[in-house]
Formats: structure tokens, sequence, C-alpha cells
């Protein structure tokens, strides 16, 4: 294969993303985890109850299905698309939008039309970083072709790969990039600070059954699934980064599978460098290759944001505002981008360990989390006029010097934990 046309074919799709300034939007992906009232315990995929049924139901409501075969996997309805992850997580999709307040009536809305249906069977929607009860081992996996090729490639990769994807819950926000500098940025910063979003966003106090043992989960998890596919983008450290070295970062590793006319292509150990051919592979068939890869920050025709546990409203809507008052004001990630020019991949892997044992308090840079945190905080409030007040719940939060997890471990007795999570649990 010509590496240069390879290059080339994945630096066109990543420039195709640009957008004029004044067109940026956000987009955001919100995972929960649906569990019976009584228990806590995780509702399956299947039988009458299960959450085939409730996506069935919803079908009543004007959403339009998507199947694999005989089974429902995902709905689709105006701006939002409803589709379940491995282990039956629900993940509510929302088109991209100018503005925080539409993110907000979006997904409102998405709860005012799942969330009964959920109560008349005893069900609930909780938003937690990790399942509060249940093992992954307990949990079905998905009746979905892709997700059983990833599950037994993962049984030869990290110790967490199910981790990953049975028990983890996720809150992932979308961002927009004006030109290949200005991607360079806030790639490189989002790379460079993502001990701080994994720490801040940190709301997962149980794993697999029991209260846990560590300190940010999620990081944790990533750094034990799958080295080919997590962590950081060291590219986006070098000073010289581009869409080209992205591309690069791609090139060099395994997709697990590839989709070629529909058809799902099991493919081993072989690279993308491998598959890739300029002049038959399709648009369509890259986009699904790059989507294969899970870094802390992943680029497509935008840049993906996926260091945070899944909370709960509101505070999910702080996240956004904390984003686009950081990533779109050009002042702030100018010194977003300056504080980072002396971070480089051990420090982030260092500050990650850290975050195991002392969350908040680990340190990158010299500064701790926190302080970092309540900086960022400033920066984005000074920036986002109106819409500030969406970081409220986060201000407060960190001004008592308290992520989720905190929250949750506060509230935990050692034995009641339907009230020690009943913060994180969605209401009408």
């Amino acid at each position: 294969m010509d590496k240069n046309r390879q290059i080339k074919m994945i630096t066109d799709l990543i420039r195709s993303g640009e957008k004029k300034v004044e067109n940026f939007k956000l987009g955001v992906e919100i995972e929960h985890f649906v569990v019976w009232k009584d228990t806590l315990k995780s509702v399956s995929y299947y039988g009458e109850d299960g959450v085939e049924a409730t996506l069935k139901e919803l079908l009543n409501e004007g959403w339009t299905g998507k199947y694999e075969g005989e089974y429902l996997l995902a709905l689709e309805k105006n701006d939002l698309s409803l589709t379940l992850e491995p282990g039956s997580q629900l993940e509510i999709s929302i088109g991209a939008k100018k503005r925080i307040e539409d993110i907000e009536k979006s997904y409102l809305k998405f709860l005012e039309e799942l969330l009964p249906v959920l109560v008349k069977k005893g069900q609930l929607l909780v938003s937690l970083g990790y399942h509060p009860v249940t093992r992954i081992e307990e949990i079905k996996l998905l009746p979905k072709k892709r997700y059983d090729l990833m599950f037994n490639y993962f049984k030869s990769r990290g110790s967490h790969a199910h981790n990953m994807m049975k028990g983890t819950g996720a809150f992932q926000v979308s961002i927009d990039y004006s030109n290949e500098s200005d991607y360079a940025k806030k790639f490189r910063v989002l790379n460079a600070l993502a001990p701080v979003f994994y720490g801040l966003f940190e709301n997962a106090l149980f794993f697999e059954g029991e209260p846990c043992k560590t300190h940010n989960l999620r990081a944790y998890v990533w750094m034990n699934c799958d080295n080919d596919r997590a962590g950081t983008v060291e590219e986006a450290l070098e000073d010289n980064f581009s869409y080209a070295g992205y591309a690069g970062y791609l090139l060099g590793r395994p997709p697990i599978f590839t989709i070629r006319g529909g058809e799902i292509i099991p493919t081993g150990e072989a690279k993308i460098s491998d598959i890739l051919d300029p002049d038959s592979t399709s648009v369509e068939e890259l986009e699904h290759l790059m989507t294969m890869f899970f870094p802390d920050a992943r680029t497509k025709r935008y840049i993906e944001i996926r260091m945070m546990d899944s909370v709960p409203y509101p505070l999910n809507l702080a996240a956004v505002a904390l984003i686009k008052g950081l990533f779109y004001s050009e002042d702030n990630l100018e010194k977003l981008h300056e504080f980072s020019k002396t971070i480089q991949a051990a420090d982030i892997l260092s500050s990650k360990i850290e975050l195991l044992e002392k969350g908040l308090e680990a340190k990158l840079n010299g500064k701790t989390i926190l302080d970092i945190g309540k900086w960022m905080v400033k920066l984005a409030k000074d920036a986002l006029g109106d819409e500030a007040v969406y970081l409220i719940p986060l201000e407060q939060l960190l001004e008592k010097g308290k992520n989720p997890y905190i929250i949750t471990k506060d509230s935990y007795s050692g034995s009641d934990r339907r009230k020690a999570i009943d913060w994180a649990i969605l209401r009408r």
C-alpha cells in the first residue's frame, strides 16, 4: 500500500470536518444503566420486561427502529439517536447544537418519553460510571455481531477490556475545529489534560458489586483494556502535530474488523496500513475503521472527548458548558495550550496512576487536579456569558473539594447502596 496516499485519504476526511467558527456546535452522548428499582440489578436486554421491550414501546412514540436480524437494537427520532452498548447500557446521542439550552431541551424530552415506560415496569435509569450492583459475568452480551467480535478479540488483550464493554457508563462531548492549527491545539490540550477530565467527572464508587478499592475506576479500566486503541495519542504532544499525525497513529494499529459491502470482516492482527486501499476503500469503511479506536480524545470529522464518567443531569450539562467555555474561546484555548506545552506522555501516565490513589489531590504539571479544575471553571465562566449558569453545579462541587465519586461515597453507610446512588437516579 502507498502510505502517502493512505495518509492523504485520512487527512482529507479529517479536513472535511472543518467548520467556520460561527458554526461551531457541540454534540453529546450520554450512557445510562437500566436497573430494577428494588434491587438495583441490571435489567437484561432480553425478556418481556427487558431493554428491547422498552425500545419496542418507544416505537409507539414515533421512534424509528433499527434492527440486526430479529433484534431491535437502536431507535431514531428527530435529533435523537438511542443505541445500546454491549452490556445493554442505554446511550442517547443528541444532534450537534450551538446552544446548551437546546441540548438540554432535547435531553429532557428524551427523559420525558422514556422514564414513564421504566417507572411502570419498576425500573430506574441511572447515570454512573460503573454498574452499582451487577457483575459483568451476570450481564448477557447484546446480540450484535460487532460486539461478539470485539468481546472475543479482547479475551487476549487487557485484564479489564470486558469490564469496559459491559460494566462502564460514559459521557462524551464532541467539538468542532476550524482548521489544522485549531485542531492541533485542541487535540494536544485534550490529551495533555486528560487526567483533569477523568478526575473532575469521576463517578464510580462500586466495582463488580463491591465498593471500589481505587479512585478513578474509568482511568484504571482503560489503562488495562487494550494499549493498541486506548489512552494518550502521544503524537498529539509533538510540536508539529497535524492531521497527518493522527493518520499515522491510526495506520500503525489493528482495527479488529472492518465493514465492506455491508459485511463485517475480522482483521485479526492486521493494521490499518495493511487494510486501507485508497483505490477501493470507501469513505464509509474508513469512518468505521476510525471508530475502532478509543483514546482519551478521538478524531472523526470532529473531536470526541471521552474521559468522563456518566454523570446525572444537570451536572452533565455543566461538563458541556466547561468544554464550550474552554475550547470555543480563543483566549482560553491559548491559555490551556500554553499550560500544556511542557506536559509529555510520561507526565500524563504518572498523573493517571496518582489519580487512582489520590483522586482530586493528584497532580499534573505541578498542580492538583482540583486546582486545575477550579482554574478551568473560572476561565470557562468568564467566556460563556449567559450560558455560565450551566457551570453552577460543577463550580459548587469543586468549591467543596468534591467530585461525583465523593458525593456517592459520602452517602454510603456501608449497607444502603440505594441511598448512595439516589442523586444519580434520573427522575421526571
